[in-house]
Formats: structure tokens, sequence, C-alpha cells
């Protein structure tokens, strides 16, 4: 797994300060550039981590802007890594026959 590009924002509610990244990642799939999205949230009271959640799915598009795309829907709404594959796992699903063409075609991003 390679990060390409991460976003991150920062929320308080009282006494938690929860920390989110957003990644975009890539990784190499049957010799395909494959892009993925991965969901981190710290939780911090004072200076001390009392949560950490990380979800990501590795392979959902050999085309970057596609997730990325979705990546900034994710960092928009603020999705929790909890409900990360709940969100996008239909679009996943959607887009698996990519990899079939990409592997006939060796897509270049």
């Amino acid at each position: 797994m390679n990060l390409v590009e991460e976003y991150t924002s920062i929320n308080s509610d009282a006494d938690v300060e929860y920390r989110y990244a957003y990644r975009l990642i890539k990784k190499d799939y049957k010799g395909i550039t494959a892009y993925g999205i991965e969901v981190e949230r710290k939780d911090y009271i004072g200076l001390k981590n009392v949560n950490l959640e990380r979800e990501k799915i590795d392979i959902i598009s050999i085309h970057r802007y596609k997730v990325k795309q979705l990546l900034m829907k994710l960092f928009n709404n603020q999705v929790s890594p909890l409900h990360l594959i709940d969100i996008i796992g239909t679009y996943v699903d959607e887009h698996a026959y990519e990899f079939d063409i990409g592997m006939g075609e060796k897509v270049i991003n």
C-alpha cells in the first residue's frame, strides 16, 4: 500500500477531540495499479489517545479520479471508519468489472 493523498479534519465535542484522516491509497493488483481508500479516526482527551478506528478498501478502481471523487464525498460528509464499507460497498462491487477490462488493457494512470 502506498499513500497517494491524505485529507484531515479535527472536530471537538466537550472533552474529546476527533481526528479524521481520509487517504487515497494505491497498490499493485496483478500488474495493474489499483486505487483504494483508508479512513482513520483517532480520539484524544488532552494529549492522550483514547481510541483508534481504521478501515480500508484496498482495491476500488483502476481510475484514480473515480476513487478521489468518492474519497472527497466521504471527507465532506465526515464518514466514520465504522461505516465505510456500509456506505461504499455497493459502489465497489459495481466497479469490479474494471479490473477485468484492465487486465486486457493494462491501464496506465
